[in-house]
C-alpha cells in the first residue's frame, strides 16, 4: 500500500528526484520547490517539444484541454513488485540535482548520475540540472548531460524549469506511444507475485496465454492513462474486462475496472454529478468486490492482494468524503479498518491507519481519527529506533486537540480560553474522559523519552500531574516528579514550557500598599482641580464612591513609576510530595514592569498566599495575565484564567478536583484584575504621621487637643500644591486646621518635611436619655473623621500631552472619645431678695453702689427696688479617676465666676445666672424668628468649661440641657415687666425714724414704646404681713394718696409719685407699688399672657424693704 492515494492516482507519473554531491538543506528545499510546483503540464505547452515519429496510438489525444499529471519523489523509491499490474507504480522518470557550487568536476557528476539512474531500470527519460553554475563552468563546453541552471535571475530560472519540465513531459509522452505501439505488435509478458506463486500444470498455462491479451488492453490502458487520454484508456479498459470476465481474470478484471473509474473522471474533469458519482460508486463497489474474491481465491498461496481491495475502499472514501456522505464514507473507513489484521506487512497496516486518521478527520470526526492515529503510534512504537519513536510522538501530539489534552502553544482555543462560555468550559473538561486521557499523555511521555525529546518529555509530564494528580497513587506523583527532573537535566539552564506544571497559582486580592494612594484625574479648568473626580487606585470601597458604581473589572487601575506594588497570590500543592519553586514573579507582558522573584516550599497538599511585587519602569499600558514559576528545572507561565476556568469546572462537576478545596483552603471569591491597567509618569508622594504614634487619641466629651501631623514627600517629584479638608463623621470635632503653614514650604522638594496643627474637640456620646446609665461609654469604632489632603507636582507636560494626575492623602485622626464629666441633669430656680431703700437714684454711677453691686454674682435691676435671682441649677457627675475643675463663664460678661471642683465619683451643682439676659424693653421683639434668635444666643453666651490635670480641658455641651430646663421660662427671662416700680426717700441719707414724717418718692418707670395709662396703687406691710395703712390698728400715718392714682406715663420714661409715711413703731416693714392697666397694648397681653381683650392687666412691683428705726 502507499499513502495518499486516491482514484485518479493511476494517472501519475512517478519521477525520482535525486540529490547529488552534497547540497545545502536550504538550496535543495528551494531546487525542489522549483520542480515539484510542476505537478500538472498541460499538452498544449508540451506540443512544441513532441516530435511524432509515427502515427500515435492515442488517437484521441485532447491536445487543447488534456495534461500530464507528474508525482515528485525526492529520493526516490525501491521497485514494487506489482509494476506491471500497476504501470503508476513505477518510477517512469528520473531528474538528478546538483549544488555547482559544490561540485568542480562536473563530468564526474554525470558518472553519479548514471550511475544513480541503473536501479531505476523502468526509467524513460532522465534529466540532471546543475544550480548555481558559476561563470567558468557556463564557458564551459555545452554540456548534453548536465543542463545548468543560472540563478542570477530568479524570473528567468523559474521560466527555464517550466521549459525543462515541459521539454521531459514530451519525451515521457513520445516514449509512452512507443511502448504502445511495441505491445500493440508484439505483445508483452504481464505478471504479479500471484502468477509467480501459480503451479505450472497444462491447465494454468493455457489459461495464462488466453489471460495475456486482456493483461495487455488492460496496460496499454494504464499507459493511454499516464499520457493523458482517456478517451483510448476506456476503449482499451472496456476490451480488457470483457477479455478478463471471459477468461476468468478476476484481480485483472478489478484493476481494469478500477482505472476505468479513472478514465472517466479525467474525461470529466470540472464535472461533478449526482449520476456520475453513482456510477464511481457502483464501479468501485465492484472493484472492491472483485479484490475480496481474489484474496479468497489466492490466499492459500500466501500471496495477499487483500491490501487492493483495502486501497479501493479508501480511494471510494476520499473520493465521497464530505459532510453529506460522512455516514457512507465512515462505514467504507471502519471496513477498511477491520481488514488491517489480514495484512502481512506492518507497513501496509500503518499507511492504512494513516489514510483512515487522515480521512476522519476530513469528516470532523476528530474521536475517530485520534484513535487510528493511537494506531499508527503503537505501530512506531514497536519499532526499536529512535526515529520511529519520534514519530510516534508526533503522531500522538495530533491526538492531543481530540483528547483535550494539547499543549497550551498548539491550542487553538484561545480566544474560547480568554472568553469563557458555558459549552465552552464542558468541552474543555470532560471528566469521563480521564483514563484515556491519562493514556495519551503516558504514551507521550514514554515516546518522547525513547526519542530523546526532553522538552516534550517534560510538557507531556507536566500535562499529566497538573490534570490528573488525583487519579495517580502518591508513588506516581513521585514518579513522574523524578521523570521531570530527569528531563529538566537534560535541557538547558533557562528553558520555557508551554505547559504549566505545578503549583496552581490563582489571584487572592490586592493588599493595600502603605505607598499606593488615590489617584485623582486634574481638571485645568478649576482652581479646585480634584472636584468632580473619583479615586483611580487600587481600593474595592472608598468613602469618596458609591459601591454600586464600582466595577473592578472595568475599573482603570493607575499605577506610578517607581512605586511599588503588590499583589496576593495563592500557591496550592495538591500533591504528596515537597514542592520546591525556585522562583515565582509576575509575568508582563507589556515590558514595563519590573518583577521581583520568590523562592518558597510548598509541603504536601498545603496552600499558601504569596505577596508578589514589582515597580513599574515606564508610562503605558500594562499586561498581566498571570505568574511565571521556575519549578522541576523549567520556567512555565501559569495563567490566572485557566486556573478560574478550572475551579469553575469543578463547581459544576465538570473536572475531577478543587486543587485549592483540596489542600483546605476556603472557596474565595473570583477576582480579576482589571482590563485597563496603566503606568503613569513619577508623582510627589506624601507620608503622613501622627506625633505621638498612630494609635488612637483618647479624648474626654468635649475635651480640646491639638494634634501635629507631619508629612513627607518620600516620592521623587517636588509637591506643588496642596489643599485640606475634612471629611467623614463628626466633622465638626475639627475645629481648626493650620493650613496656612504649606504657603511657606511649597514647592516641597523630594524628602522634604512640614508639620502642621489640627484642633480638636471631643463629640458628646449618645442622647441625654443615656447619661442615666452608670456604665461608661466610649465612641464606635469609625466615627472619627479624617482630614483629606489634595496633592500635586508641577505640570511641565508637551502641548497635547495629558495633565499628570494628582493624588489624594486620606490621614485618619483616630480620636476615641469616653465619658468624661457626666450631665444628670438641668433646672430652673428663681427667687427675689427685697432691696434696701437708698437715697441715690439706683442709676447713678458717681457712687461705688454701681461698681460694687456689678461685681457680685447677682445683678440688681437698676429700677427694681429688689434682687431678682433667676439661676439655671446644672447637676454633673464624675464616674471617671480623674478630678475635673468646672468654670461657669458668659461670653460679653467680665464676672470672674469661681471654679467648681468635682471629685472622682461625687457630684456637684453649677449654678449659671440668667437674670441679666432679660431686655431693657418689652416690645423690642417683632417676629418669633427674633424670639428665636434670642434664645439661640441665651443658650450659647452660656459656657460650662473643666479643666483636668495640666493640659487636659474642654468645654461641657449644655445646650440641649438648658432649652429643655428653660422651655417654659424663656419669655420671663428674657422679656421685663410692663413697668419697673422703685421707692426713694428724698432726704435723710435713706434712714427712716419713727414718729418722724418721711417723705418718700415712688418710681414708675415705662418699658414699653407705648404711652400707657394707668392707676397707681401702694401699700405697706409688716413683717406679719398685715396692712399698716388701714383699719383701727394702723400703724403708719400718711399724707399724699395711695390708692387709685392716676397715672400715664410715657414711652421709655418714668414718673414719679410723692407721698409721706409717718411710722408710729420701728420695726421692718415692706412697700410695694401696683397699678391696673385698662386699655393695654397687644404686647402687654402677651406679656400678661390673657386672652381677653376686655380684661384689665394687674401689675405688681417686688417688695422693698424698710427698717424703722427708734428715735433714742
Amino acid at each position: 500500500m502507499e499513502p495518499d492515494v486516491s482514484i485518479q492516482t493511476s494517472r501519475q507519473i512517478r519521477i525520482a528526484i535525486l540529490p547529488l554531491g552534497p547540497i545545502p538543506s536550504s538550496h535543495l528545499r528551494h531546487y525542489t520547490s522549483l520542480i515539484s510546483a510542476h505537478t500538472r503540464v498541460p499538452l498544449s505547452s508540451v506540443s512544441s517539444f513532441y516530435t511524432e515519429q509515427q502515427k500515435s496510438p492515442f488517437s484521441n489525444q485532447p491536445w487543447e484541454n488534456g495534461s500530464l499529471s507528474f508525482k515528485y519523489v525526492l529520493g526516490g523509491c525501491s521497485a514494487s513488485p506489482w509494476e506491471d499490474f500497476q504501470p503508476f507504480r513505477k518510477v517512469l522518470g528520473v531528474i538528478g540535482i546538483v549544488h555547482c557550487p559544490s561540485e568542480n568536476d562536473l563530468d564526474l557528476v554525470a558518472e553519479q548520475f548514471v550511475a544513480a539512474c541503473r536501479p531505476y531500470g523502468s526509467a524513460l527519460a532522465t534529466r540532471c540540472f546543475g544550480f548555481c553554475p558559476s561563470d567558468a563552468q557556463l564557458g564551459e563546453k555545452k554540456r548534453d548531460d548536465i543542463i545548468l541552471l543560472s540563478s542570477k535571475d530568479q524570473e528567468a530560472m523559474e521560466i527555464h524549469m517550466l521549459t525543462m519540465v515541459q521539454d521531459l513531459a514530451a519525451s515521457l509522452l513520445m516514449e509512452f506511444e512507443k511502448w504502445v505501439l511495441r505491445a500493440e505488435s508484439t505483445g508483452t509478458i504481464l505478471k504479479t507475485p500471484l502468477d509467480s506463486q501459480s503451479s505450472l500444470g497444462s491447465e494454468e498455462v493455457i489459461k495464462a496465454k488466453k489471460r495475456r491479451l486482456g493483461r495487455a488492453q488492460k496496460t496499454i490502458g494504464d499507459y493511454c492513462l499516464l499520457a493523458g487520454s482517456p478517451v483510448d484508456a476506456n476503449a482499451h479498459y472496456s476490451t480488457a474486462i470483457e477479455l478478463a470476465r471471459l477468461t476468468g481474470d478476476v484481480f485483472w478484471h478489478a484493476g481494469a475496472l478500477e482505472g476505468s473509474v479513472c478514465a472517466l473522471l479525467v474525461d470529466k474533469t470540472g464535472e461533478r454529478d449526482p449520476t456520475m458519482e453513482d456510477e464511481v460508486k457502483y464501479r468501485y463497489y465492484t472493484v472492491i468486490q472483485l479484490y475480496r474474491r481474489t484474496f479468497l481465491q489466492d490466499n492459500a498461496q500466501r500471496v495477499s492482494t487483500v491490501s487492493f481491495e483495502l486501497e479501493a475502499t479508501l480511494k471510494l472514501a476520499r473520493y465521497l468524503c464530505r459532510h453529506e456522505n460522512a455516514k457512507e464514507v465512515a462505514d467504507l473507513l471502519m471496513t477498511a479498518a477491520d481488514g488491517a489484521k489480514s495484512l502481512i506487512d506492518a507497513s501496509d497496516r500503518l499507511i492504512l491507519y494513516i489514510e483512515t486518521a487522515r480521512l476522519f478527520g476530513s469528516l470532523g470526526y476528530n474521536r475517530k481519527a485520534a484513535f487510528f492515529s493511537r494506531q499508527v503510534a503503537q505501530l512506531y512504537s514497536l519499532q526499536e529506533s529512535a526515529s520511529a519513536a519520534t514519530s510516534a510522538m508526533q503522531v500522538l501530539n495530533l491526538t492531543t486537540e481530540a483528547y483535550r489534552v494539547q499543549s497550551r502553544k498548539n491550542s487553538a482555543k484561545k480566544q474560547e480560553l480568554s472568553n469563557p462560555t458555558h459549552q465552552s468550559i464542558v468541552a474543555l473538561f470532560e471528566s469521563h474522559w480521564s483514563t484515556i486521557q491519562m493514556v495519551v499523555l503516558r504514551e507521550i511521555l514514554m515516546s518522547s523519552i525513547r526519542a530523546g525529546d526532553p522538552l516534550t518529555a517534560w510538557g507531556a509530564g507536566a500535562r499529566l500531574l497538573r490534570s490528573f494528580y488525583p487519579l495517580i497513587t502518591p508513588a506516581g506523583q513521585s514518579g513522574l516528579a523524578s521523570s521531570l527532573s530527569n528531563s529538566a537535566d537534560r535541557l538547558p539552564a533557562g528553558t520555557r514550557c508551554a505547559d504549566p506544571c505545578l503549583p496552581f497559582v490563582r489571584l487572592h486580592s490586592f493588599p493595600l500598599h502603605p505607598s499606593q494612594t488615590d489617584i485623582i484625574t486634574r481638571n485645568p479648568s478649576k482652581k479646585e482641580w480634584w472636584t468632580g473626580s473619583g479615586p483611580t487606585g487600587p481600593f474595592i470601597y472608598t468613602p469618596f464612591t458609591k459601591s454600586s458604581s464600582f466595577s473592578p473589572k472595568d475599573q482603570t487601575l493607575t499605577w506610578i513609576v517607581g512605586e511599588p506594588i503588590q499583589i496576593l497570590v495563592e500557591l496550592a500543592n495538591p500533591c504528596s510530595f515537597e514542592l520546591h519553586i525556585e522562583s515565582i514573579y509576575l509575568s508582563v507582558r507589556s515590558g514595563n514592569f519590573d518583577a521581583f522573584p520568590v523562592t518558597l516550599t510548598l509541603n504536601p497538599t498545603t496552600s499558601k498566599a504569596v505577596l508578589l511585587t514589582g515597580i513599574p519602569t515606564k508610562p503605558g499600558p500594562v499586561e498581566i495575565p498571570g505568574c511565571i514559576v521556575h519549578c522541576f528545572g523549567v520556567i512555565t507561565e501559569h495563567l490566572f484564567k485557566e486556573v478560574d476556568n478550572l475551579l469553575l469546572g469543578a463547581a459544576q462537576g465538570l473536572v475531577l478536583s478543587d486543587p485549592f478545596r483540596s489542600c483546605g483552603s476556603s472557596r474565595g471569591k473570583s477576582v480579576n484584575l482589571p482590563n485597563n491597567l496603566t503606568v503613569v509618569p513619577a508623582l510627589p508622594l506624601l507620608v503622613s504621621d501622627l506625633v505621638g504614634g498612630a494609635g488612637a487619641n483618647v479624648l474626654y466629651e468635649g475635651e480640646i487637643r491639638d494634634v501635629t501631623v507631619n508629612l513627607t514627600n518620600a516620592g521623587t517629584v517636588k509637591v506643588m500644591d496642596v489643599n485640606v479638608s475634612v471629611s467623614g463623621k463628626n466633622q465638626d470635632s475639627v475645629i481648626r486646621v493650620e493650613s496656612e503653614k504649606f504657603d511657606s514650604v511649597l514647592p516641597l522638594k523630594p524628602g522634604g518635611e512640614v508639620s502642621f496643627t489640627v484642633t480638636l474637640k471631643a463629640w458628646q456620646l449618645g442622647s441625654l436619655a443615656d447619661t442615666d446609665s452608670d456604665a461608661r461609654r466610649v465612641s464606635r469604632e469609625g466615627s472619627s473623621p479624617y482630614l483629606v489632603i489634595h496633592y500635586a507636582g508641577p505640570v511641565d507636560t508637551e502641548p497635547g500631552e495629558p495633565i499628570p494626575p494628582g493624588r489624594r492623602l486620606v490621614v485618619p485622626l483616630n480620636i476615641c472619645v469616653v465619658q468624661g464629666l457626666r450631665f444628670v441633669r438641668a433646672r430652673l430656680l428663681s427667687m427675689e431678695i427685697p432691696a434696701r431703700f437708698t437715697e441715690k437714684n439706683p442709676t447713678d454711677t458717681s457712687t461705688g453702689t454701681e461698681q460694687v453691686l456689678s461685681q457680685t454674682l447677682v445683678k440688681i435691676d437698676p429700677y427694681k427696688g429688689s434682687w431678682g435671682l433667676r439661676l439655671l441649677e446644672l447637676e454633673l457627675s464624675n464616674q471617671t479617676d480623674v478630678v475635673f475643675d468646672v468654670t461657669v463663664s458668659i461670653d460679653s460678661d467680665d464676672a470672674a465666676y469661681h471654679k467648681t471642683r468635682i471629685d472622682r465619683d461625687y457630684s456637684a451643682r453649677v449654678l449659671i445666672p440668667l437674670e441679666h439676659f432679660k431686655l431693657p424693653v418689652l416690645d423690642e421683639i417683632n417676629s418669633k424668628s427674633e424670639l428665636n434668635t434670642l434664645i439661640t444666643n441665651l443658650i450659647s453666651k452660656i459656657k460650662v468649661r473643666w479643666h483636668s490635670g495640666r493640659n487636659s480641658y474642654g468645654e461641657l455641651n449644655i445646650k440641649e440641657a438648658v432649652q429643655l430646663a428653660l422651655q417654659g421660662a424663656v419669655l420671663d427671662i428674657l422679656l421685663p415687666d410692663p413697668f419697673t416700680f422703685g421707692f426713694r426717700v428724698e432726704k435723710g441719707g435713706g434712714l427712716v425714724r419713727a414718729h418722724e414724717m418721711t417723705m418718700i418718692e415712688a418710681v414708675i418707670r415705662n418699658n414699653t414704646k407705648e404711652r400707657i395709662k394707668m392707676r397707681f396703687s401702694v401699700s405697706c406691710r409688716d413683717v406679719a404681713g398685715e396692712n399698716c395703712c388701714e383699719g383701727h390698728d394702723a400703724t403708719v400715718l400718711w399724707v399724699g394718696v395711695l390708692n387709685d392714682i392716676c397715672l400715664e406715663v410715657p414711652p421709655l420714661q418714668e414718673v414719679v409719685h410723692s407721698f409721706s409715711f409717718y411710722f408710729l413703731v420701728p420695726g421692718d416693714y415692706s412697700l410695694q407699688a401696683s397699678a391696673v392697666i385698662n386699655d393695654a397694648t397687644d404686647v402687654l397681653r402677651a406679656r400678661a399672657r390673657t386672652s381677653s381683650p376686655d380684661e384689665p392687666i394687674f401689675c405688681r412691683g417686688s417688695p422693698f424693704h424698710v427698717r424703722v428705726i427708734g428715735t433714742g
